[in-house]
């Protein structure tokens, strides 16, 4: 990768939309890196969209600035436009997709528009990361000033150290202030001691029947060492997530049992 401030190309994406508080946080931190930005994002929110590509549908593409575009599509749409149509004679050094309004730890990067866009961005070859902002459900808004204070650093260093292809970076936010936090810490993916989805049943003024989809999210008391923990300690996580699923335990186990002639799978 190109060391920043040496012409870095660096294409941004979200989830959340063309007019999303976190894009803004987003190009402030690669402006402290490189002035050769894009952007890229989907037209409205994609929240939940995960890694899901519109194949049913055109893609439509709306120009907001000579370097900024709109797609009418999901987070994936946008980073795979952005690389392969807009900056196709101008390919990027690095997506940054964010800054997500609310964390994505544990289960919730399956969901993860976020997360998806960096992956789209890892699965065309480029370094990609993702950044979350985390809030407390009282507050009107996050300390989006965690994020834009701490960011630039964090990313910087992410580009010195270089990391792995088929490898992104997950990075959350705690819900702090910007000079409430003060360490970083390298974690692993946790899992949700419970993540229970919640199906609301309503009626509109017509009488008719809808839902809403949501979640109740109970944190009780994850493992060290985990991204929920570092969200609960204030701890800036940085989690290196990768693209191959394949949990390789249970393939060996599987392999001595099963693996050979299919005469003897009976």
């Amino acid at each position: 990768m190109t060391e920043p401030g040496k012409n870095l190309c660096i294409l941004i994406s979200n989830d959340d939309g063309i007019h999303a508080r976190g894009l803004e946080i987003a190009e402030r931190i690669a402006r402290t890196l490189s002035d050769d930005i894009w952007i890229v994002a989907p037209e409205t929110e994609q929240s939940g969209a995960s890694h899901s590509l519109t194949l049913t549908l055109p893609l439509r593409i709306r120009q907001v600035n000579e370097r900024k575009f709109a797609v009418q599509g999901t987070p994936t749409d946008s980073v795979m436009m952005g690389v392969l149509h807009i900056m196709k004679d101008h390919k990027p050094d690095l997506v940054i997709s964010g800054v997500n309004h609310g964390f994505n730890v544990a289960d919730d990067v399956t969901y993860s528009g976020t997360v998806a866009a960096a992956i789209e961005g890892t699965v065309l070859g480029i370094p990609s990361i993702a950044l979350s902002q985390s809030f407390d459900r009282d507050e009107e808004e996050p300390h989006w000033d965690c994020a834009q204070t701490h960011g630039p650093g964090i990313v910087k260093r992410l580009i010195e150290t270089g990391w792995p292809q088929g490898v992104l970076m997950n990075v959350n936010f705690p819900a702090r202030r910007a000079d409430q936090v003060t360490r970083l810490a390298i974690t692993l993916q946790g899992q949700r001691d419970q993540s229970m989805l919640r199906v609301d049943e309503r009626v509109d003024a017509r009488g008719h029947t809808y839902f809403w989809i949501g979640f109740k999210r109970i944190f009780s008391d994850p493992p060290a060492g985990t991204d929920l923990r570092a969200m609960m300690e204030g701890e800036i996580s940085v989690t290196p997530l990768h693209l191959d699923f394949t949990e390789m335990r249970e393939r060996e186990r599987l392999a001595k049992l099963l693996d050979g002639p299919l005469d003897g799978v009976k």
